[in-house]
């Protein structure tokens, strides 16, 4: 069972919010791209996201559905992944401070994932996690600092800057 953790420098509902877009599914998620909604509204019990994998001049479609959900906080997921087979991947937000600690277990549940599953098929999940949680924390903190940087209204007034002046 590969089990890692990452440190989100935002809050477990800024984590939640790209977690509960399907379509963002391809932006953090190793080795997927052009993620879709394809039944269900996700991230809620029993929808489902199609993604494309794609491997040199390989594409394959593959598909995820949500197993269980607590809003804001846990999520876990069956990713089937064709003749591999699917594997169970469960990610849990906990607010660490004013931040988000971010744990995700993954492990095979059927197919050729599970038979040939060993420690250096666990090792190679402990990679791609480590991608994995590094993008989303890129996506959430650039989608933070993007939000905390916009420019100001015209007109808008703030009032009592560092050294007590009126800003317009």
């Amino acid at each position: 069972m590969a089990v890692r953790h990452r440190l989100i420098r935002v809050s477990p509902s800024a984590v939640w919010d790209v977690l509960a877009d399907g379509t963002r599914y391809g932006e953090w998620v190793v080795g997927t791209s052009e993620s879709h909604p394809v039944r269900g509204q996700w991230p809620h019990k029993n929808a489902a996201i199609r993604y494309r994998i794609r491997l040199g001049p390989v594409q394959l479609d593959n598909e995820t559905v949500v197993r269980h959900c607590e809003e804001g906080t846990h999520l876990e997921l069956e990713a089937k992944a064709g003749a591999l087979g699917t594997a169970r991947i469960a990610i849990e937000l906990r607010p660490w401070g004013e931040h988000c600690l971010v744990i995700v277990d993954e492990h095979p549940l059927r197919g050729a994932g599970g038979r040939l599953h060993n420690v250096g098929f666990e090792a190679l999940i402990q990679l791609r996690h480590r991608t994995m949680l590094a993008r989303l924390a890129r996506l959430c903190e650039d989608k933070s600092r993007d939000a905390g940087s916009a420019p100001r209204a015209l007109g808008q007034v703030t009032v009592g800057g560092a050294d007590g002046t009126s800003h317009a």
